[in-house]
């Protein structure tokens, strides 16, 4: 059986071979793009409020730390219950307060029912829930949740002051997020005058 397969493979000129390596990864780029695009075209808005975070990894390049009021969430009903991997996912309820600034309402271990203007976005939780309990495997009573929202890429000698912005509470992110939970940052927000916006393409 492996024998003849070899023997197919050997018939293949390299140069095939190669073309159809390269055709594979355009295929897999062209999907990521394909799937940021549609986060950003479908996703509901929401604005969210971003927090001081420590200095800037000067080895990524200029891009923006960020962390959010939901980047700290009480765990609510899920505390001290066991978490069942290591880095698990969590959905966290959100919803508009009188600003319009989106904030945590609840966070859960499965997707849950919303209701205009709320929204669920999925987010995963360090160690274990926090790392909480004899067994260091339970839901502590504050979850650290990332959600992919928290770097991002600006051109070369802006990042320092948008960090800036950021430590005085004056950056926000408009972030769209799916109904499956899916988010991406769609544009940054500076005393409230958009700064950078993301290509739907």
């Amino acid at each position: 059986m492996i024998a003849p397969l070899t023997a197919f493979w050997q018939r293949i000129p390299k140069a095939v071979l190669f073309g159809i390596a390269v055709l594979l990864q355009c295929a897999l780029l062209a999907l990521m793009v394909v799937d940021r695009m549609q986060i950003l075209r479908n996703g509901v808005e929401v604005t969210l409020q971003t927090q001081p975070v420590d200095p800037r990894d000067l080895l990524r390049g200029d891009y923006v730390v960020l962390s959010y009021e939901i980047s700290q969430v009480a765990a609510g009903n899920l505390k001290g219950k066991v978490a069942d991997a290591r880095h698990p996912d969590v959905f966290v309820k959100l919803a508009p307060n009188v600003g319009g600034i989106y904030q945590a309402v609840s966070v859960h271990a499965e997707p849950v029912a919303v209701t205009a203007p709320e929204v669920l976005i999925r987010g995963r939780v360090a160690n274990y829930g926090g790392s909480c309990g004899d067994d260091r495997r339970r839901f502590c009573d504050k979850l650290p949740i990332k959600y992919g929202l928290e770097s991002y890429f600006v051109p070369e000698g802006e990042g320092r002051k948008l960090e800036d912005a950021r430590n005085q509470q004056k950056l926000r992110i408009v972030a769209a997020v799916l109904p499956s939970g899916r988010a991406a940052i769609k544009r940054l927000l500076l005393d409230g005058e958009r700064v950078y916006e993301e290509p739907l393409y």
